[in-house]
């Protein structure tokens, strides 16, 4: 089984803008510093990239699902993702991928053999966190400070996906270290 960072895309690995106090993606989305040596570290420590995305803005015709591939298709190629998951629907339709459900985390992890208990999700909101937390993954709240409500007990708050990166590896050298004595 493989082990697995899930990653939310905008305020993770791209900036976002706050508008009416909750983050929207930029129109020219801008890779945040640290994320490209972030996902090589990461990488480097034998964990799949997966990007999970919630994308309400196609079915509230704000945007195309062409234009959302064509950002999160640029972020594959380069952060070496290896694989993207997007949600394009709203709340109203109460699908089974819109996160806080983990839909796209439960998919990935049976389309890439995911060992989703020894995986991570990082995200920048709550329901970032609880669907990591629903899909059995330690979770990151990456705290950008939004007037919004904060996750319920993620298992590490930072302030960057870079500044996450040395807890969740000392995190997985400890699991590894525990599962072998």
């Amino acid at each position: 089984m493989n082990r697995a960072v899930f990653l939310d895309r905008d305020g993770v690995l791209v900036g976002a803008e706050v508008v009416d106090g909750v983050p929207r993606p930029l129109a020219e989305p801008v890779v945040l510093p640290g994320v490209a040596q972030s996902c090589e570290r990461l990488r480097e420590a034998g964990f799949l990239l997966v990007l999970v995305t919630n994308q309400p803005d196609i079915s509230r015709g704000r945007t195309t699902r062409f234009a959302v591939d064509a950002v999160n298709e640029e972020l594959q190629a380069q952060l070496k993702l290896d694989l993207v998951q997007v949600c394009p629907h709203d709340d109203i339709d109460a699908c089974a991928c819109r996160k806080p459900a983990p839909g796209m985390l439960v998919t990935a992890a049976e389309v890439l053999g995911i060992d989703l208990l020894a995986s991570f999700m990082v995200g920048d909101r709550w329901r970032d966190v609880e669907a990591g937390a629903r899909a059995g993954t330690q979770t990151v709240f990456i705290d950008h400070h939004y007037p919004e409500r904060a996750p319920t007990s993620p298992d590490l708050v930072a302030a960057s996906l870079y500044d996450a990166v040395p807890h969740i590896l000392q995190r997985a050298s400890q699991e590894i270290h525990h599962e072998s004595h």
